[in-house]
């Protein structure tokens, strides 16, 4: 058995670039920066940022075209991918990808306004109120083990 999962969460290097092929999926590519601070042995902070290329498909790229912003704090689940491709001058080139399955906008409500959803939207579900007789039980006969 093996496990390719990634959890990132970090800031929007970019605005993401959507395409959409001919067969009307949409693929949205971006950067997203995660970063660490640590002391270092002379006293001093230092930051270390990693830069990591994340592909979105189908609905997540509809929804980062529409909600993603260079800035953004995101968190992205999905798995590592790497590719191959020749460049102009024949030199073999990797570049690794991070394939998002699952994306959620972070940060506050001052940083991340509150979009409704498109389409139709759901009643409120109110659960009902107890009465103080709801909950008495009639009889002493039940299929419970205990």
């Amino acid at each position: 058995m093996s496990i390719n999962k990634v959890i990132l969460v970090g800031n929007v290097g970019r605005d993401p670039e959507v395409r959409h092929l001919d067969s009307g999926v949409s693929v949205a590519t971006f950067t997203l920066a995660t970063s660490e601070t640590y002391t270092a042995k002379n006293g001093d902070r230092v930051t270390s940022t990693e830069w990591h290329n994340i592909v979105l498909w189908r609905r997540l790229a509809d929804v980062a075209e529409k909600y993603v912003k260079k800035g953004k704090q995101l968190y992205i689940e999905g798995r590592i991918r790497t590719r191959s491709y020749e460049d102009k001058e024949g030199q073999k080139k990797y570049v690794t990808e991070i394939y998002g399955d699952v994306m959620k906008l972070l940060g506050t409500k001052e940083t991340q306004p509150y979009q409704p959803p498109e389409g139709p939207t759901k009643p409120e579900f109110k659960p009902p109120v107890a009465e103080e007789n709801d909950f008495t039980v009639e009889g002493g006969d039940d299929d419970l083990p205990f």
